[in-house]
């Protein structure tokens, strides 16, 4: 079984006109959705939301950023299992951010090791 990487995009829209009651539900669905991946073994780890903050870093400098249209922001990522890229795309749809107009990016993790 392979281990794939979800990056979480987009719906800023959506959530920001949303009420705090919606955003609640919203956020309840999230759990849902995570909790029941952990438990049937195909999310090994649920990630973590991200800060709009960050900064963007080359061999020569190091800039505020990253600068991107709302719909491109990165808002969070996940790790799951499954046996293809095709099944782990198949379990992105049931994402509750993807319900709401954003998307999940499904990419294998090369399964690289560091030796210390």
């Amino acid at each position: 079984m392979a281990k794939f990487l979800f990056v979480y995009r987009g719906a800023s829209d959506a959530t920001a006109k949303m009420t705090p009651e919606e955003m609640q539900q919203h956020f309840q669905k999230w759990e849902k959705w995570i909790g029941e991946g952990m438990q049937k073994g195909w999310m090994v780890d649920a990630g973590d939301a991200l800060t709009p903050e960050g900064k963007v870093v080359n061999a020569k400098v190091v800039t505020d950023g990253p600068f991107v249209e709302a719909k491109e922001i990165v808002g969070g990522f996940s790790i799951v299992q499954a046996d293809t890229i095709d099944a782990a795309a198949q379990l992105a749809k049931g994402c509750p951010g993807v319900q709401i107009g954003g998307t999940v990016e499904v990419r294998r993790l090369a399964g690289y090791t560091i030796k210390k």
